[in-house]
């Protein structure tokens, strides 16, 4: 019973909230909306939380038939509840930050005209993640895959009557239809292969191959749309075009985690194939490098963060990749909290700055907003892995296991992961330090008017900076990260025999694996403090001379320039001359050639009504003689005369 109002009282919070925005009075629609949908996700997050600590306690799992969801011929597909450890997490993750999102939403969004929408909206996209969570086969979870999709698009383009969030809505969707096409080819071969579409059952059946190769690669690059890894990555930035809460529920916790939720989940597939976890080990550590080093230059304090999960879900992937799946969803937990953090505390220096987000427009405002500040000085911390914050604890189990790991590539990934971790430390001093200390670039009106957000805004950052502190402590002793039996995660999560004894060996890691990431970063935050506290210069001029290389960060690596020459402009050159040669001069020519035929013939038709009584005679006297003839005719041939 639990389990179905954690999923079902977001479904239920979208249907009310979104006929309220419809036939309600808009004061009333709004109000009932903001309360009504806050209500219903803070009561599904608690039953996710009693779930969470009853699946601790208890170590079971089970499967929970609702309906049958798709029955043709010998294909079926239930709609079941599948309930486990690796679940039971994911719940936790999505329902609290969504109860938080929906809180916070409450007063930043309290000037909006469309709030009863943006709330049912918020409840949609989170009943669909919970859909694809707790899937029991490869189905339900392509419809709870797709549910976030849509919804993402309509959250990133709540602001419909803004060109740029018309454009980044339509640029997630499109992108994301790219992986989600492998996702597709995907289960098709996993149902030909198989005759199932049932994770038990594909799992106990699956063995080493071609197939099973091509289908881990396929799954993956679902995984790389919907998780942002490079290539697959473009739609990430431009989707904070959409609110801000909007940010912190899909770029956190939630839509973008899905990639990572589903290579854990196929774990039982993807450790049968070396190549599928080379590909993922190498494009997980490439994402994580690659994304760091455009977070450097960026000035958006949106797009900073943004960049940062876009990295973060690197060091996920490439802990998959080497096999210590169990790190990357406890990197994926305790990220979801601080990364949050981050994105609602962007939103709340955003409010106090009546909506600018250039931190070039910034400076010296930690004193007007300093519970702010702090909520951000404690994502940063948690995001940087300084102990005994949550990311300590999680991104340096998944470096150190990068570096024990069997795995070919996996000191490969450890050297970028740690280049990495020292980018991500510059990259966020560099926020806080240009965004909140030195003189104000800011015109004195706005400064004059900053003002620490409501409480509504702060409770939500709060709850999370108590998650980014202590959630890595708790998740540590929960999991029980540095060992193989007993694992939170075992019976959910699978590892080949070869890899089991991972987490255990990192106890043997060198000291210095263990410290480098503590050095580099704050070896990154002293040169941040050089930079953009004591030697204001510096970073112009060094950018200045390093012009190639900065240009190349700032502008992202050039890929959107590269998919519009390549791809975007021969698509829309392909579709003019589609349009305006074959429909219009082929396609369009013969019903409007038939159409031209019939007004000609009709206009010369029309002349013989001449109103004139002899006409209509003569055509009556020939009338009659053709028909005389064709019966003589007739009456020959049948040999009558």
């Amino acid at each position: 019973m639990l389990l179905k109002l954690t999923i079902f009282l977001p479904l239920f919070s979208f249907v009310i909230s979104g006929i309220l925005s419809r036939i309600a009075e808009k004061n009333f629609a709004d109000k009932f909306a903001q309360v009504f949908s806050t209500a219903l996700l803070m009561v599904s997050a608690i039953c996710a939380l009693v779930i969470f600590f009853d699946v601790h306690h208890n170590h079971f799992s089970e499967n929970i038939t609702l309906i049958s969801f798709i029955s043709s011929g010998d294909f079926l597909a239930n709609w079941s509840l599948k309930l486990d450890s690796l679940t039971a997490i994911m719940l936790v993750v999505v329902t609290l930050i969504s109860a938080l999102v929906h809180l916070y939403s409450i007063s930043y969004m309290h000037e909006d005209k469309s709030i009863a929408r943006f709330m049912s909206y918020l409840s949609l996209f989170t009943f669909f993640m919970l859909a694809l969570v707790t899937a029991d086969n490869f189905v339900q979870l392509f419809f709870g895959w797709e549910g976030v999709g849509v919804a993402s698009y309509l959250l990133i383009g709540f602001w419909f009557k803004k060109p740029s969030a018309n454009a980044a809505a339509i640029k997630a969707f499109i992108v994301n239809r790219i992986g989600d096409f492998g996702l597709v080819l995907a289960i098709a071969m996993i149902y030909l292969t198989f005759g199932s579409v049932e994770y038990e059952k594909v799992f106990a059946a699956a063995n080493a191959g071609t197939t099973i190769d091509i289908i881990c690669i396929l799954l993956f690059i679902g995984a790389m749309g919907k998780s942002a890894q490079i290539g697959l990555h473009v739609w990430l930035a431009d989707a904070m075009e959409g609110p801000t809460p909007v940010s912190a529920l899909i770029h956190a916790a939630t839509m973008v985690t899905a990639g990572v939720f589903l290579v854990a989940r196929c774990s039982p597939l993807f450790e049968l194939s070396e190549i599928a976890l080379t590909t993922v080990t190498l494009v997980g550590a490439t994402t994580a490098l690659f994304a760091a080093t455009i977070a450097i230059t960026q000035n958006d304090i949106k797009k900073i963060i943004a960049y940062s999960t876009c990295s973060q879900l690197g060091y996920m992937f490439f802990a998959c990749g080497i096999s210590a799946y169990s790190a990357a969803i406890f990197h994926l937990a305790t990220h979801a909290f601080f990364k949050a953090l981050l994105f609602l505390g962007a939103g709340s220096v955003i409010h106090a700055m009546h909506h600018e987000q250039d931190i070039q427009k910034m400076g010296g405002i930690w004193k007007k907003i300093p519970i702010t500040y702090a909520m951000m000085w404690i994502g940063s911390l948690a995001l940087a892995g300084f102990p005994p914050f949550a990311g300590f604890y999680s991104k340096d189990v998944i470096l150190e296991a990068a570096f024990m790991s069997h795995n070919p590539v996996g000191k490969l990934a450890f050297v970028m992961g740690i280049s990495a971790a020292f980018l991500t430390a510059f990259y966020s001093w560099r926020l806080l330090f240009v965004a909140f200390h030195g003189k104000t670039r800011t015109g004195k009106h706005t400064f004059n008017h900053i003002h620490e957000s409501p409480l509504s805004m702060l409770i939500p950052l709060f709850v999370l900076a108590f998650g980014s502190i202590f959630a890595g402590i708790f998740g540590d002793k929960i999991f029980h990260m540095v060992s193989a039996e007993g694992n939170f995660f075992d019976g959910a999560i699978f590892v080949a025999k070869a890899n089991r004894n991972l987490l255990e060996e990192i106890h043997h890691a060198p000291f210095l694996v263990k410290i480098l990431p503590l050095i580099v970063g704050i070896a990154a935050i002293v040169l941040a403090y050089v930079f953009y506290i004591k030697k204001t210069d510096l970073p112009q001029k060094l950018a200045n001379s390093l012009r190639p290389l900065y240009r190349l960060s700032l502008n992202k690596w050039y890929f959107d320039e590269i998919y519009e020459i390549a791809l975007v402009a021969p698509t829309k050159k392909l579709g003019d001359f589609f349009w305006r040669i074959i429909d219009i001069k082929f396609v369009d020519s013969i019903p409007n050639g038939a159409a031209n035929f019939c007004k000609i013939m009709s206009a010369r038709v029309s002349k013989l009504q001449s109103g004139y009584l002899y006409n209509y005679a003569m055509w009556m006297v020939f009338g009659l003689i053709v028909i005389v003839f064709f019966l003589i005719s007739s009456f020959k041939q049948i040999g009558i005369f």
